[in-house]
């Protein structure tokens, strides 16, 4: 996710760095991308089903080995997809690889990080035995979780390069120089080997004004802008081997002060002083301010949860007569997936994508009954709306609209009270659902 390329062109440029020993500290972590990245960096199965006794015991040593540093985790984990749909087409492409991958790995049996479908439950059912704070935003989670970190002036703990952007005052721990299994020192003094990285270190090291990071982030191109290409790295030292594009982009930002002066001779540069490209450039010039809005931090609406175990008060007016009350507690401290929110308020749910021949049926057709009855009880009885599910068919993606069904127990109950149902009007729903 991210500034595209970013993170591995900072491996060349180790010196934006600080080498820590980081204890006794809060940290402020990103859920799913930790999540991700233990998987995948464990070298547990990815192609039968997945090892979760196995995942659920790396979880607790990565926990212990925080704790004996006297580290306090938060952990943050994206909600449902944004209702702007500003990523759409990013995510489009990502869901087009997944299925890719998922079918090499059927076909050949190598490891394409693929995540097994249980991961991410067993991942937050062992946060929740261990007593490790937990929150699921109700969107994305990336400002959120910067906004927090902000606001305990306390790192945080992702390998997204959206955070090399943020303005954070402790700064981010990239996982991937995280040390988390050489934990140093004795008592009080234990400490894990990490780096550090801060805005204010980058913008030194490559001679550019702090207020044009996000400039930088937009044009190099983001999650929510897509720009035609364009060769940044002509404007990269010669001596620079291989040359480039962000490098380049850096070398070209020098010049400039204010990031509105720097996305004006952005859209020029690329072909903005003919007439017949001035319209385009005008919507570029809209998507870039857009993509540089994303990382001005908001107020934070985790800290209150965190603290009170509730939901700010602005927060539930924002979403006031969308998600019913008892729902987004529930939502928020990751008992209900945030697919729930994509029902809900999109008529919507992008299916997992696990290890799957492109000439065999989509596993998800077995199960699609069972999310008609769940569509039902989100939707209501009285709802006239189609649920648009996204899976594959052979290697591509398609967009199917799912009629929500409805049992007989199911009939009569109600999302407002839902949580009111007796145990075994429960029990009769997913009977009668598993027929």
């Amino acid at each position: 996710m991210g500034v595209q390329g970013l993170a591995t062109f900072l491996d060349n440029h180790r010196k934006v760095y600080r080498d820590v020993r980081f204890g006794r500290s809060r940290l402020v972590i990103d859920g799913c991308n930790l999540n991700y990245l233990l998987y995948f960096e464990s070298g547990l199965d990815q192609n039968h089903g997945g090892e979760y006794a196995a995942y659920e015991s790396l979880i607790e040593r990565f926990i212990t080995a925080l704790r004996t540093c006297e580290v306090d985790p938060y952990v943050v984990l994206d909600g449902g997809s944004d209702h702007t749909d500003k990523k759409l087409e990013t995510v489009t492409q990502r869901a087009e690889q997944r299925i890719e991958r998922a079918h090499r790995a059927a076909k050949d049996g190598g490891k394409e990080n693929v995540l097994p479908i249980m991961t991410k439950w067993v991942f937050r059912q062992t946060l929740t035995r261990l007593k490790v704070p937990v929150a699921q935003c109700f969107g994305e989670a990336d400002r959120e979780i910067a906004a927090l970190a902000d606001k305990w002036q306390c790192p945080v703990l992702s390998n997204d390069s959206d955070f090399y952007i943020f303005n954070l005052s402790a700064g981010l721990l990239p996982i991937s120089y995280f040390q988390w299994q050489d934990v140093n020192g004795n008592g009080s003094k234990s400490y894990i080997p990490c780096k550090r990285y801060y805005t204010s270190s980058f913008c030194i090291y490559f001679e550019i004004q702090c207020q044009l990071l996000p400039t930088f982030a937009a044009l190099a191109g983001n999650d929510y802008v897509k720009l035609q290409k364009f060769i940044w790295s002509q404007f990269a030292p010669v001596a620079s081997k291989p040359q480039s594009r962000l490098e380049g982009l850096l070398c070209w930002l020098k010049d400039f002060e204010e990031p509105e002066d720097a996305l004006k001779a952005a859209v020029e540069l690329m072909g903005g002083k003919s007439r017949k490209n001035k319209e385009n450039m005008k919507k570029m010039l809209q998507s870039l301010s857009v993509g540089m809005e994303e990382y001005k931090l908001p107020r934070s609406s985790l800290m209150e949860f965190f603290i009170h175990g509730v939901i700010p008060l602005f927060l539930v007016e924002e979403f006031m007569g969308r998600i019913p009350d008892w729902m987004q507690l529930r939502v928020m401290q990751a008992w209900l997936p945030g697919d729930t929110l994509d029902v809900l308020l999109l008529h919507r749910l992008s299916l997992s994508t696990p290890v799957d021949h492109k000439d065999l049926p989509s596993v998800n057709l077995t199960s699609r009954p069972l999310r008609q009855v769940m569509y039902g009880l989100v939707l209501g009885k009285e709802t006239s709306y189609k649920v648009e599910e996204r899976d594959r068919e052979g290697l591509q993606l398609k967009f199917i609209r799912i009629k929500p069904t409805f049992s007989r127990v199911a009939q009569r109950l109600q999302l407002n009270s839902l949580h009111e149902a007796e145990l075994s009007e429960r029990l009769q729903v997913l009977l009668e659902a598993l027929g």
